[in-house]
């Protein structure tokens, strides 16, 4: 009886030890801190594509991470320039070129960018029952803002695809219903 006992422990150990690892792996994805907003210089804030402006002493959230991902990850697609010029004013992290936006490129969030190993990789992005495939192209920084460097506006959340003008005509989303969708995206 009692070797049956020791039996039962041992293998509750392994279960719980198994389950733990189980949580690694699904864990949900926290906040790393926040930025303390500060009023953009006059003009500076670029709101194109109806982004936000930090405003003055408001605390907005930033991540390193994103929610895992999954053949059906979960995530909100909103909308970006990538031509020369517009929201961001930079060349894409990926290759330091500016894209088209009848192209369809998008950005992901920190976590998701991962330091750029899916640069130049593609993504299916599917909603509306339409699906389209992407190449991500930049970082959707969640983990800076509020700076010149970002245009005076917020850390990105960590479950952003951030995508140009031609991802958002392929999956027949009306114009007048650009900026935010809640989508489902993989790795293609």
């Amino acid at each position: 009886m009692e070797s049956f006992g020791l039996k039962a422990s041992l293998i509750l150990v392994a279960i719980l030890l198994f389950a733990d690892c189980l949580n690694v792996e699904g864990q949900i994805c926290r906040p790393s801190g926040t930025i303390r907003g500060k009023n953009p210089p006059p003009g500076k804030c670029n709101q194109d594509n109806d982004s936000d402006c930090c405003k003055e002493g408001q605390l907005y959230t930033k991540y390193k991470c994103s929610p895992p991902v999954s053949s059906h990850t979960k995530a909100y697609l909103t909308l970006n320039g990538f031509e020369k010029k517009e929201e961001g004013g930079a060349p894409s992290e990926c290759d330091n070129h500016y894209h088209s936006d009848d192209t369809p490129v998008v950005a992901l969030s920190t976590g998701w960018y991962n330091k750029g190993s899916r640069c130049l990789n593609n993504i299916t992005i599917t909603a509306n029952g339409r699906s389209v495939v992407a190449m991500v192209v930049d970082e959707c920084d969640s983990t800076m803002g509020c700076d010149s460097d970002h245009d005076y506006q917020p850390p990105c959340r960590n479950n952003i695809v951030d995508a140009s003008r031609a991802v958002w005509k392929a999956l027949g989303v009306p114009h007048g219903q650009w900026g935010g969708l809640d989508i489902t995206w993989s790795d293609a």
